[in-house]
């Protein structure tokens, strides 16, 4: 009788643990903002989904593919700011913190993939249909690089949620390319291929011709199941990559941050925005794996010349005075 009512109390006791753990109290501002880029990811998997067509909104008349693209980067500024608006009201929350990776793994692991998909199956099905032995395998190619940039995606953002602090000052860089970062290459090279498609067409018909955009888009559209691998590699690897607000803008800083910022926005100002989205995400990508490359390539010279020449003995010849 004893050993039953202990374990009926330890029942009641852990009850009223799970109890204490319910959530009750949220904050609406940064969860709305998170919220927003979970449907801006679900609007651009819609709006893929739809394929080239056009679509008019206020003015703008982009096709479908573009439209996903250009929201997967509203959603990139939205996780930007929901956690900045959290910081700032002192409202971070580990329920945020779930909430916003489950936001992110729609806008950055499930729509970029999606997208790829669908593009590369509009671009590819005129040049791949005549030969069913290589539809097959660039099917299985894309599907593969989609499927991979997912699963890399989901371990980016759960390995970023163990090993994440909530300290602001440990936030000056990341361990593996982020997956708003990631998911802006994929966007940008489809926002830029649709570009030179839509430019291409307003083009006299002399121009139309030309060989540079026919270059350019087949570049795109044959690099991209690549580039979905390359990025979804650099998302699970220990490269390290800047916090760029909280190690460029924030704070005091020296002069020459100024002037590379005022140079970036002279960048942006002179380039078409597709353009400027393409050079951002993918400068961003690659500088990260370049400066690992490097760092690699003098530690191995440093090893290599001390092995060619080892340290000198020095023999003392002379009288020692006691």
């Amino acid at each position: 009788m004893p050993g039953k009512r202990t374990d009926k109390a330890r029942k009641r006791n852990l009850l009223r643990r799970v109890r204490r753990q319910r959530l009750e109290f949220i904050t609406i501002l940064p969860s709305l903002i998170t919220l927003l880029n979970g449907i801006c990811g679900f609007a651009a998997i819609g709006l893929a989904s739809q394929g080239n067509e056009h679509f008019s909104f206020h003015r703008l008349d982009l096709p479908y593919l573009a439209w996903a693209g250009y929201l997967i980067f509203i959603a990139m500024i939205a996780d930007m700011l929901d956690g900045r608006v959290a910081r700032m009201s002192q409202a971070t929350s580990s329920f945020g913190g779930q909430l916003d990776s489950l936001c992110d793994m729609i806008s950055f692991g499930v729509a970029p993939a999606f997208l790829v998909v669908k593009f590369l199956d509009i671009e590819l099905s005129a040049i791949v249909e005549q030969t069913p032995v290589l539809s097959d395998f660039v099917g299985r190619l894309i599907w593969f690089a989609a499927a991979l940039y997912v699963a890399c995606a989901a371990i980016r953002l759960a390995r970023f949620n163990v090993e994440n602090e909530e300290d602001e000052t440990t936030h000056m860089s990341f361990l593996g390319l982020p997956t708003p970062a990631a998911a802006g290459v994929i966007a940008s090279l489809v926002v830029f291929h649709q570009y030179l498609i839509e430019t291409q067409i307003s083009l006299p018909k002399s121009a139309q011709g030309s060989v540079l955009f026919a270059i350019v888009e087949n570049a795109i559209i044959y690099a991209l199941p690549f580039v979905a691998i390359g990025v979804a590699m650099l998302m699970i690897s220990r490269i390290r990559y800047p916090h760029f607000v909280n190690q460029y803008f924030k704070g005091r800083k020296p002069l020459t941050h100024l002037f590379w910022s005022v140079g970036i926005g002279g960048l942006v100002y002179l380039c078409e925005l597709p353009l400027a989205l393409v050079i951002f995400a993918c400068g961003f990508a690659l500088s990260g794996f370049v400066k690992w490359c490097y760092l690699k390539i003098a530690i191995f010279k440093k090893r290599k010349l001390n092995v060619e020449s080892p340290p000198l003995t020095y023999t003392h010849t002379g009288h020692q005075d006691h």
